[in-house]
């Protein structure tokens, strides 16, 4: 008789973002005509940036037309997107990354969870806590993080690197011995970020153990202070010991066009095997490529045109932020984040849990955010609100939680 995988049954519960789905669903049945205001998942509001919809619709019409027409795309992605991305994310900030050093996918999401398929079984990971959820259970599926324990919240296999208020929310390097390093600057959900002396001191930890950075840096366009690292690759020594994912889901606008990629260096190896060669083997035999039109406005977005649309939009995002932080201190609650990044983490009143916090805020104030434990066991006690949805709503959500 046939096997699953059962890693699977490992996994608690749902994935965080559905449960949330299941009980604003459920409420919302429950109470037909409340305004629900959701500032819960990081999905954007704003309409795609002009250029790009001309974009979209100039490919479509070559899709249209037997001369011009486009079949399969390069597994790896197309040559004028990958140079766009060498010369923008990397040239101009003295990175040094080849475009063949790039692959394409269908999103930063897709790449975390599978990047750990070209790493053994036996790897141990390190992830910072709270973390994003896909990262841990990912490799839960893989097999590679050992036991649940229920009462601590953690996998047995699993170093955990505490963010938390102390340590403003900047993790320490781990004291165990980790083979994979999970870091997300700007971070979500806390919206920290590090300085380059910090994130070197990562790079250069990594490349004395032996270890592997997988750096997420799907908000990097969110960054306005100096001395913060858009691309782990500003470090010295990054190249033989980073591998970096982005996405153009949180500053493009693309959730529901899905596009992304993953930088992963030539000198990167483990053992005389190229990790550049292992991705591009198992990005070549699982996917077909991001569709030609969805590349194409993804080039859109590095013409002079589109970089000044992109920041506009990033603007009105930061601006919401800027309204949520205050508007909680105003109310008396402990608010960080939302500066470099579009995250606020607040601190829950005393005596609430996250998912107490959860379930007041939205029967009190019929507004949605993200308990902080669904983040992980220092998540507890902490609660995360987006910036991404319209300024209106974002206003009126931040009226009702001060009205409560």
């Amino acid at each position: 008789m046939f096997k699953i995988n059962d890693n699977y049954l490992k996994l608690p519960g749902s994935y965080l973002f559905s449960t949330i789905g299941k009980k604003v669903n459920a409420y919302a049945a429950a109470n037909p005509g409340r305004k629900i205001i959701r500032l819960g998942i990081g999905d954007v509001t704003l309409p795609l940036p002009p250029v790009v919809v001309e974009a979209l619709h100039k490919a479509v019409d070559e899709m249209g037309d037997a001369v011009s027409f486009r079949g399969y795309a390069p597994d790896l992605g197309y040559d004028f997107l990958r140079n766009a991305i060498a010369e923008k994310d990397f040239a101009a900030r003295g990175c040094g990354i080849a475009a063949d050093e790039i692959f394409i996918s269908d999103g930063a999401k897709s790449d975390s969870a599978n990047i750990q398929e070209i790493f053994g079984p036996d790897n141990r990971i390190a992830v910072c806590d709270p973390v994003y959820p896909v990262y841990i259970d990912s490799n839960v599926m893989a097999g590679r993080c050992g036991d649940y324990d229920e009462k601590l919240q953690k996998w047995s296999n699993v170093i955990y690197m505490p963010c938390t208020a102390e340590n403003g929310f900047v993790p320490e390097l781990p004291k165990g011995r980790p083979d994979l390093i999970y870091l997300c600057f700007p971070n979500n959900p806390t919206g920290c970020a590090v300085t380059k002396e910090q994130l070197q001191r990562w790079v250069d930890y990594a490349n004395t153990e032996g270890a592997v950075i997988l750096f997420d840096a799907a908000y990097e366009a969110y960054i306005s202070e100096k001395d913060i690292p858009h691309s782990v690759y500003e470090c010295e020594g990054a190249r033989t010991c980073a591998i970096e994912l982005r996405s153009f889901s949180k500053n493009a606008g693309f959730t529901g066009l899905r596009l992304g990629y993953t930088v992963v260096p030539k000198e990167l190896k483990a053992g005389g095997i190229s990790l550049h060669a292992l991705w591009a083997r198992r990005h070549g035999t699982k996917y077909n490529g991001a569709p030609y039109i969805v590349q194409r406005a993804g080039e859109a977005v590095y013409t002079s045109c589109g970089q000044e649309q992109v920041r506009g939009m990033v603007e009105h995002y930061m601006k919401n932020a800027d309204v949520i932080r205050n508007g909680l201190k105003d109310a008396g609650y402990e608010a960080s984040g939302g500066i470099n990044s579009p995250y606020i983490w607040m601190k829950v009143p005393g005596g609430m849990t996250s998912w107490d916090f959860f379930d007041f805020l939205l029967e009190r104030a019929n507004v949605v955010g993200t308990p902080g434990s669904g983040f992980g066991p220092s998540g507890e006690g902490y609660f995360r609100l987006t910036a991404f949805g319209t300024y209106e709503n974002t206003v009126e959500a931040v009226d009702r939680i001060k009205g409560i």
